[in-house]
């Protein structure tokens, strides 16, 4: 029997899939089942998977269904002490599986392993690290200021310690992740290898550009989580969680293409930010923001990208990231 289930829920993944695939048949630790969850793809995913032969590799087709419920259906079907799970669009680097099978083995009194996420573009194209923390044990009150996690795509879970806290919650269109890493952190140890293995995909149609599913999941959870025992002594946190999903939903709404800027949306998502953390009045960042939003919407299309891709400093809003507080 294998030790670690892999589970990639995939819905019209047929351009990455083959991809993602790869990547875990080609991990240094082989002694794992590949579950697939085919959620009623009606492009040429399954035509895709089917060209690859590996007697690890298990597929199962369902209705369409969010990713949360997605993932749950994986691990129906594990069978195994270990479980990790691979969006379809994301891939790991070739050790990421034996690194944190070997972690959580060394660290029996940890339930999670987690590594490091560098975020690439459609094309593949390194785009920026994430967050690089070396958080460990008890990491609930990092995890409320802080999703450091990056992605789904990243954690190895004992599955006891999975089926214990309920798994993924399947009412949450956004941020499934999340709360489930605080569920986790609210029971059990966390454990860190220090090395980016996971890249994760980002695109203009992923969850992540979804701000306003983005905005009221995120909100649910941060409620939730601070309503938990775990939280009785860290009520002071909340106001610094929901100043940091502002200032991550303030670069997200700006990090598209003009034309595809939703000014209106921008404007308030970046007014809460300010609302939430005043002192962002006087960061650089809020200027470059409303200029580049400025410019995004009263230019067009095209001249706006020039002149964008032209003062490149300028336009750049991802230090919003480098001002969430995480400590």
């Amino acid at each position: 029997m294998p030790i670690i289930s892999v589970i990639i829920p995939v819905f019209n993944g047929e351009k990455t899939i083959k991809l993602a695939i790869s990547s875990v048949l080609q991990q240094t630790l082989a002694d794992f089942e590949l579950i697939i969850i085919n959620a009623n793809s009606t492009d040429s995913t399954l035509d895709m998977i089917e060209q690859i032969q590996d007697e690890r590799i298990r597929v199962f087709s369902y209705p369409k269904a969010n990713v949360a419920v997605n993932r749950n259906r994986g691990v129906q079907h594990s069978s195994c002490e270990f479980i990790t799970f691979l969006d379809a669009d994301d891939i790991w680097t070739p050790n990421k599986l034996e690194a944190q099978y070997t972690a959580l083995v060394k660290h029996p009194e940890a339930a999670v392993a987690y590594s490091w996420t560098n975020c690439i573009d459609e094309n593949g194209k390194f785009l920026r690290p994430c967050s690089y923390v070396q958080w460990v044990g008890d990491v609930y009150h990092k995890l409320l200021l802080d999703d450091f996690i990056g992605s789904g795509s990243n954690v190895m879970i004992r599955k006891s310690a999975f089926t214990a806290v309920g798994g993924f919650n399947e009412s949450l269109t956004n941020a499934q992740d999340t709360d489930l890493w605080l569920r986790l952190a609210a029971n059990y140890h966390f454990i860190v290898i220090p090395e980016p293995q996971i890249l994760y995909r980002i695109s203009a149609n992923s969850m992540s550009s979804d701000i306003l599913g983005l905005e009221k999941s995120n909100l649910q959870v941060i409620k939730q989580a601070f309503a938990h025992q775990k939280a009785e002594s860290l009520q002071y946190l909340k106001k610094y969680s929901i100043a940091n999903l502002y200032k991550y939903l303030s670069y997200k709404v700006l990090d598209v293409t003009p034309g595809k800027q939703k000014t209106l949306q921008a404007v308030r998502i970046l007014a809460t930010a300010i609302k939430s953390d005043p002192s962002l009045v006087l960061k650089p960042v809020i200027f470059k923001a409303f200029l580049k939003l400025t410019v995004m919407t009263v230019l067009p299309s095209q001249l706006a990208q020039q002149l964008l891709n032209k003062f490149p400093k300028l336009s750049n809003t991802s230090t919003f990231l480098g001002y969430e507080k995480t400590s």
